[in-house]
């Protein structure tokens, strides 16, 4: 569901950004958000990389970018192709080149991979997940997100047959035994979209060290339904797994 429009220009959060265009190793030109860290915070050496949903783009964010800055991480928020500013046309390869894209640019602009740690939300989780396997990075977040496409869709059409013949796959939860990074999965029991099994299926085949985090709200609601419980429970995975010295 991607929308082309943006609602917003970056600079609704009152702090320095930067507006970005990069390349895809395909050619195609990509667009994205970095936000520098807090002056003087302690992870002013690390950066979180959004994988973001499905719907929208960039710009429909913002009161997620306003809390994880909060943690005094650097972030930076990007288009998959076909989305918001991003050039080219949606599909499953494509996005995984962008993430690596992404994940690119962090390191010629001086973060080293250890210092980079990927969020993938919802569908961001099967593109996150790849570029874990990809470029191995920092730390994995899988926030509100599902096992597999084919599972998830089984689930919503049970009357089709979309295990046998669903094309995409965002297969994570088979990538995450090969992951060796820190994962942390973040789900709510109320979730309206994806049910909470899939976090536990995802938890379940993860390697250690991994850490559950359950929030609140629905599918995309935890910054007004658990803001504070959320990002305490950020905080501690940060300072327990991911907590590594500048280089």
């Amino acid at each position: 569901m991607p929308d082309r429009t943006l609602e917003a220009n970056g600079g609704e959060l009152g702090r320095p950004f930067e507006e970005v265009f990069f390349q895809a190793a395909d050619g195609v030109r990509l667009h994205g958000w970095f936000f520098p860290a807090n002056g003087g915070s302690p992870r002013a050496h690390q950066v979180l990389l959004l994988c973001h949903g499905n719907a929208g783009n960039i710009s429909t964010r913002l009161r997620f970018y306003r809390a994880w800055l909060e943690l005094g991480i650097n972030l930076f928020t990007f288009d998959y192709r076909g989305y918001g500013l991003s050039e080219g046309r949606p599909s499953e390869e494509g996005t995984y080149r962008d993430a690596q894209a992404a994940a690119g640019w962090l390191r010629e602009k001086g973060f080293v991979p250890s210092n980079i740690i990927v969020m993938g939300k919802s569908l961001g989780g099967g593109v996150a997940s790849e570029l874990m396997l990809r470029e191995p990075l920092g730390g994995l977040i899988l926030q509100s997100t599902f096992t597999s496409i084919p599972d998830i869709g089984g689930e919503l059409y049970p009357w089709l047959p979309v295990r046998r013949l669903h094309r995409i796959k965002y297969d994570t939860v088979n990538r995450l035994p090969k992951i060796k990074a820190p994962v942390l999965v973040a789900h709510s029991r109320a979730d309206d979209l994806i049910g909470f099994h899939h976090a536990e299926r995802n938890f379940k085949a993860a390697n250690e060290p991994k850490e559950f985090l359950e929030i609140g709200g629905n599918h995309v609601s935890v910054i007004e339904d658990g803001r504070t419980e959320y990002l305490k429970g950020l905080e501690q995975f940060f300072s327990r797994h991911l907590n590594h010295t500048p280089k």
